[in-house]
């Protein structure tokens, strides 16, 4: 049997993160299994593309999470506003969707503490959910985090839905393969991911609640 290479590399990424959730585990409940999935989007609210989500999840009565830029959020409030009133979480992607391994501890955590500040000036409420951008910290960076009352949520499908080389159908593939019961399978709400995202969201959702998940924010 040839060993999935996505897989392999899904394992040594999690064996890297251990301060970090990529999978909720669902318990068991009269003998069955209530099967949970997490849709979660990064890098928004981008006015050309989450309105456009947020129509799509209220279509079919799903809530989900959205990890936000804090700059995004400064530049589009009444965005950010829209998404918490109808009910889905937000999780704090830095500031300026930096790139942590490039920048000292010190540093990533003013980014960090400058969204926070950006939240409550909005006057939404805290948030504990945190996910680095481009899921990748040195670990004295996610201990800091972690410190500060955050969980770190990263994810065990992703959909590389940013990248040219990525179509609709290889993102469902991918999805119909490696979805589990509290998988966190992670989209892009950015102008990169667009129309790769936004023809594949409805497909997914579809698929997902024909299998019997229940689609839900992180809390």
């Amino acid at each position: 049997m040839v060993a999935n290479p996505y897989y392999q590399f899904s394992m040594c990424f999690q064996r890297l993160y251990p301060y970090a959730i990529f999978r909720l585990r669902q318990k068991e409940q009269s003998n069955e299994v209530h099967k949970v999935a997490y849709l979660t989007f990064d890098d928004g609210p981008i006015p050309e593309v989450t309105p456009r989500v947020l129509d799509i999840l209220k279509q079919y009565g799903v809530k989900a999470t959205f990890f936000m830029v804090g700059e995004n959020i400064d530049k589009y409030p009444d965005l950010y506003r829209r998404v918490i009133a109808e009910g889905h979480t937000v999780g704090n992607h830095t500031y300026h969707h930096v790139k942590g391994m490039k920048m000292s501890t010190t540093k990533y955590m003013e980014e960090v503490i400058k969204w926070e500040q950006t939240v409550e000036q909005h006057g939404a409420p805290s948030t504990r959910l945190f996910r680095p951008p481009y899921g990748r910290t040195w670990w004295w960076q996610r201990k800091a985090i972690a410190q500060r009352g955050y969980q770190i949520y990263l994810w065990d499908v992703l959909t590389h839905d940013y990248s040219a080389c990525q179509s609709p159908e290889k993102m469902m593939k991918t999805i119909r393969r490696y979805t589990r019961n509290g998988s966190i399978i992670n989209f892009h709400d950015s102008i990169k991911s667009n129309e790769r995202m936004l023809d594949t969201l409805p497909q997914a959702i579809q698929f997902l609640q024909s299998h019997g998940y229940t689609l839900l924010p992180l809390q």
